[in-house]
């Protein structure tokens, strides 16, 4: 059984208010009892309840994180990221991966504050606005990473997806591609966001991109499989692909394999996001980078600074994407 307040109160022959005055550091309380109180905690390997301190008005010291698929490597690194730089300020977060359902959503959400978290995270879309919006009644700081709502006044944390769009069909048009079709997230702002800088691009150039070019996807390997034979069954293929997300890359070059399609030299593929499914495709993938790291460090700051003033007005902070380049795209200006 867990030792409680009332057994270390009792081997050290103190009250339960003194013991209570030493885990939360109030009170006049003298060095040595101090110490006296401290070791028997120690022996008893007593931990104070986070609750019982929110219950006193004071900060729990832990973050709730939502997002919507602990398996996209996207996720998992902002998810490690967020927790490396909230232990550097003393906290803790509680991960919470909502697989896109409401339900999940609204659980989760009551168990954060039932956990009485300080602040919370959020990386994926809002199913139940109604859920995010008692959050401002309850003074609990809320932050919308890489994803907005305009139903939300929250603080934003996000990458430029207008202008990694860009990037991508940019690139694309400088190394000769014109018959180009894209894989998308468009539940997503992030992943219309991005459709939409791909299109400027091609727009730039006197390119429309046909509607039948445009695939619609979750970031989840399903999806991205079905997307994939959808466009490798054209009669008619495209010689690019843009990926919203690295995952549906990743999807799309095992299809392409299992095709028999070569990439690049028959197809070329470039991604989004520069997680390690990049890293280790082969081809390396060419991909539009998100800075994560930057991202999470700006999150955890913005929340952390709102936490300690929640009437403080919410801010967006957003950060530049650059292109890194693998082997995944053939440059069809060289003959």
């Amino acid at each position: 059984m867990k030792p409680t307040i009332y057994d270390v109160a009792e081997k050290a022959g103190v009250s339960i208010a003194t013991v209570s005055k030493v885990v939360n550091n109030t009170g006049h309380i003298s060095d040595k009892t101090k110490k006296k109180v401290m070791k028997i905690m120690e022996e008893l390997e007593y931990q104070p309840s986070s609750l019982a301190a929110a219950l006193t008005g004071k900060k729990t010291f832990t973050i709730g994180v939502l997002v919507p698929d602990i398996s996209n490597p996207f996720f998992a690194e902002v998810a490690r990221a967020l927790e490396n730089n909230a232990r550097e300020r003393d906290y803790t977060i509680i991960l919470c991966s909502t697989d896109y359902q409401k339900e999940r959503e609204q659980d989760y959400m009551e168990l954060l504050l039932k956990k009485q978290v300080d602040g919370i995270i959020t990386a994926t879309e809002p199913k139940d606005v109604s859920a995010f919006q008692k959050l401002r009644n309850r003074h609990i700081p809320l932050l919308m990473f890489s994803i907005a709502h305009l139903a939300l006044s929250s603080h934003v944390v996000t990458t430029d997806d207008l202008r990694g769009g860009y990037l991508a069909g940019r690139y694309l048009l400088d190394h000769g591609h014109r018959n180009i079709a894209m894989i998308t997230e468009i539940e997503r702002p992030s992943g219309r966001l991005r459709l939409e800088g791909f299109k400027q691009a091609l727009s730039d150039e006197g390119i429309e991109l046909d509607d039948h070019l445009v695939i619609h996807a979750k970031s989840k390997i399903e999806d991205a499989k079905s997307a994939a034979k959808q466009i490798l069954q054209m009669k008619q293929k495209p010689t690019a692909i843009f990926a919203s997300t690295d995952l549906i890359a990743a999807v799309f070059l095992k299809e392409a394999r299992k095709a028999n399609i070569s990439v690049p030299h028959e197809i070329s593929v470039i991604g989004f996001d520069n997680t390690v499914h990049a890293q280790i495709a082969d081809p390396g993938l060419t991909t539009i980078a998100q800075p994560i790291n930057e991202l999470a460090h700006y999150a955890i700051g913005q929340l952390l600074e709102s936490i300690e003033n929640p009437e403080m007005q919410g801010r967006r902070i957003m950060l530049t994407p650059t292109l890194v380049e693998r082997e995944s795209v053939r440059d069809l200006n060289k003959k």
